[in-house]
């Protein structure tokens, strides 16, 4: 019997998370697809290797200080996993989101003792945008900083230096193919770089949602949005300087409804229960397999990000009511009524 890894301090935690042979979608994609289990981290979340990379940056550089606050934009799980981080080194947070996240998220927020301040969802271009506000915030609180996961490339060293190890190693340097959404850009151009510099011919792949521009980016070059996407955290409409400079091979943009197929399948076909990022990128993670098979890559495996629980997501992806009110597909188990 295996040893269960033993952790110095609690933000030991975040981090190594367990990577898992996904049997659904490897019999959809003809290949190996393999899941790194993201939930595993302590605020339940990839975000969580943002936020300590991000924390630890500032401190190394001198900026937060014993005592200090730190600040941030988020759609809720960045914000969670700086509350997290910043609990265990003592620092307090403010949080800022748009008002039409999850409720579950506005309330573990509030639980672990994040000051919340919610905006009305608008444009980037926006000066009421949650990020300018929270880096508003942050300039005018004393002994406070601005996280910037946009931007900050700290997100992207966390992948780099983290993640993509972490991969590596658990599938022993066989991997063909990567690919998840992007938020921030953070964890999809780290885990390419890192991947990358490990072997060249790694496949790495962009899953964009529909409503984000970046799948028009990297297939035409136009920055171009086209449609929409209930997923909470992920779809880009610039390129920040985490995604900047990532080398991305290929691209697929997945609709909601394949997702929440794969988040349904996940859940009642080998008890998982993820968010829709996480089935957007399992979609997208058989497209990608089916690719390198097509192309005949012999015996392909691809991995892929399970960024979050879906026990974020009760009030919206579960509930009946919700997905009938956004056009969606209700999963059966929830009734027809």
């Amino acid at each position: 019997m295996t040893k269960p890894p033993v952790a110095a301090n609690t933000l030991d935690l975040i981090g190594n998370t367990p990577l898992v042979l996904l049997e659904g979608p490897s019999e959809a994609a003809g290949c190996e697809i393999w899941g790194k289990c993201e939930f595993a981290n302590p605020g339940a979340s990839v975000k969580d290797r943002a936020a300590l990379w991000i924390v630890r940056d500032a401190e190394a550089r001198g900026e937060l200080q014993p005592g200090g606050t730190v600040v941030e934009g988020t759609a809720g799980n960045t914000g969670i996993g700086l509350a997290l981080v910043a609990n265990a080194l003592g620092y307090k947070t403010v949080i800022v989101m748009p008002d039409n996240q999850s409720s579950e998220k506005m309330a573990t927020l509030r639980a672990l003792g994040a000051e919340l301040v919610t905006v009305p969802p608008t444009k980037f271009a926006d000066p009421n945008h949650f990020v300018h506000t929270s880096r508003r915030l942050a300039e005018d609180t004393p002994g406070a900083i601005w996280a910037n996961q946009f931007d900050n490339v700290a997100n992207r060293r966390a992948h780099i230096e983290g993640t993509a190890a972490e991969i590596w190693e658990q599938m022993e340097g066989r991997v063909h193919g990567f690919t998840c959404a992007v938020g921030t850009g953070g964890t999809l151009a780290g885990v390419a770089m890192g991947l990358k510099e490990k072997d060249e011919a790694v496949r790495i792949a962009l899953t964009d949602p529909h409503g984000a521009a970046l799948y028009n980016y990297f297939e035409n070059g136009e920055l171009k949005a086209e449609g929409s996407s209930v997923a909470e955290g992920i779809g880009q409409g610039r390129i920040t300087a985490n995604i900047e400079g990532a080398p991305i091979d290929t691209q697929f943009r997945i609709s909601d409804e394949e997702g929440l197929e794969w988040v349904g399948r996940l859940l009642r076909e080998e008890g998982m229960c993820l968010g829709l990022s996480a089935g957007i990128n399992v979609a997208g993670a058989i497209a990608l397999g089916r690719q390198l098979v097509a192309d005949g890559v012999e015996d392909p495996r691809v991995a892929t990000i399970l960024c979050d629980t879906g026990f974020r997501y009760l009030s919206t992806l579960y509930n009946a009511e919700w997905l009938r009110r956004k056009g969606l597909p209700v999963f059966d188990w929830l009734g027809s009524d």
